[in-house]
């Protein structure tokens, strides 16, 4: 068996411009029937006059969509363009190849169909309306690349408004991974969440979710920086959304700089496209926890990560310890929609970080707190997981 750790190489600096752009080329996905049409009668069976049976009797009873239609097993992927990877707003026929990419994701790893929709509307009434309107067609929603803070609101309303599971994955799936390589790094080094003193630079839409997961699996402390210094109670220039971080976050009242945040901390999670200098790390706990995040250039430079880090994480795949969204989304929308859920509750995204933390067990290492984003028994561990917490609530 493949040693997990290292399924291919890490290494894809170097794909030409040519290799890229062949891949994308006529788009990334297609659409085949999955029953045969060879045949008058599997004509009839499939379309007329044999469907008008099918239809009648979901007519009559909705919840037979599921059993005879494919929604049980379908996403919609929806994003306005505003919050592209690391490109911000770049319109909705850009963010596309995202899209694609993540349905492909889904397929690969979790054997969902998923579509990519984009929208060209920025009004936070109007995307609910549009999604709202079209739910019908899906049995989840993925909320993908849409700015904070009109995430939080559309997700909110989404979640109100729909009886089937919608997720932000730029939030909580980001959240679900680092909760999972930062429980991972405690059990390496012989701490506990509870005890760690964590910074998270970053408040959008990844910073915020990380910081109610974290504080969900148990620590305490937590500092948030945005780009004007820590966010605290006493600072007059926060939204609604930073004001609620204000109330939760900090407990010690911490104002000040990047620097102030790290003096004595055990962990930085970063999620933003700040810079931590090497005066700033030297002000840390020792043996500090770095997860540089921002990709492609991290806020630690790697060299000083690796040289004051006790476990260093990132969001590249040339470097050990990648926190990659596709260890948590495919396998939390297939549980959900294996379970029936309706939703996705904070402890089947906690269910969800164990599972990925269990799969890293085995071979845990300092270059090695969270599974490959392609290995195999991930998906299928966190599905498992999330269908269960949802089952146990009911």
């Amino acid at each position: 068996m493949t040693d997990p750790r290292s399924p291919h190489a890490h290494h894809i600096s170097e794909l030409s411009h040519d290799e890229i752009f062949a891949a994308h080329e006529g788009g990334k996905l297609s659409i085949h029937t999955a029953r045969p049409l060879k045949t008058q009668r599997d004509l009839s069976i499939s379309y007329t006059p044999g469907v008008a049976e099918v239809c009648t009797a979901i007519s009559e009873n909705p919840k037979l969509a599921h059993r005879y239609t494919g929604i049980g097993h379908t996403v919609a992927i929806i994003s306005d363009g505003t919050a592209v990877l690391g490109l911000g707003d770049i319109g909705p026929q850009a963010a596309l190849p995202v899209m694609e990419g993540k349905a492909q994701l889904f397929d690969r790893f979790a054997g969902l169909n998923a579509f990519p929709i984009v929208l060209d509307e920025k009004d936070t009434d109007a995307i609910v309306a549009t999604i709202t309107a079209i739910a019908p067609s899906f049995g989840a929603i993925n909320l993908e690349d849409i700015s904070a803070p009109r995430c939080f609101e559309i997700e909110r309303r989404l979640i109100e408004a729909l009886d089937i599971p919608v997720m932000h994955d730029d939030q909580h799936g980001t959240a679900v991974v680092i909760t999972a390589a930062l429980g991972n790094a405690c059990q390496l080094l012989d701490r506990t969440m509870q005890d760690l003193k964590v910074v998270i630079s970053g408040a959008g839409a990844a910073g915020v979710a990380c910081a109610k997961m974290l504080i969900d699996a148990g620590v305490t402390d937590i500092i948030m920086l945005d780009s004007r210094g820590t966010i605290h109670a006493g600072r007059d220039d926060l939204n609604e959304i930073k004001q609620d971080l204000a109330a939760t976050t900090n407990p010690r009242g911490v104002a000040g700089s990047v620097a102030d945040a790290l003096a004595g901390a055990d962990c930085f999670i970063g999620l933003s496209r700040g810079h931590v200098s090497e005066d700033a790390l030297k002000g840390m706990a020792p043996e500090p926890i770095l997860f540089s995040l921002a990709n492609p250039d991290p806020e630690i430079d790697p060299e000083l990560a690796h040289r004051y880090g006790a476990v260093v994480a990132t969001g590249r795949s040339d470097f050990p310890n990648q926190i990659n969204n596709v260890l948590a989304f495919p396998g939390i929308f297939h549980g959900a929609l294996q379970a029936g859920a309706t939703r996705i509750t904070p402890a089947m995204k906690l269910a969800a970080s164990r599972a990925i933390a269990k799969v890293a067990e085995e071979h845990l290492d300092v270059e090695y707190i969270v599974p490959s984003p392609l290995d195999a028994r991930v998906a299928p561990a966190v599905s498992k997981a999330v269908a269960a917490a949802w089952e146990n609530a009911q």
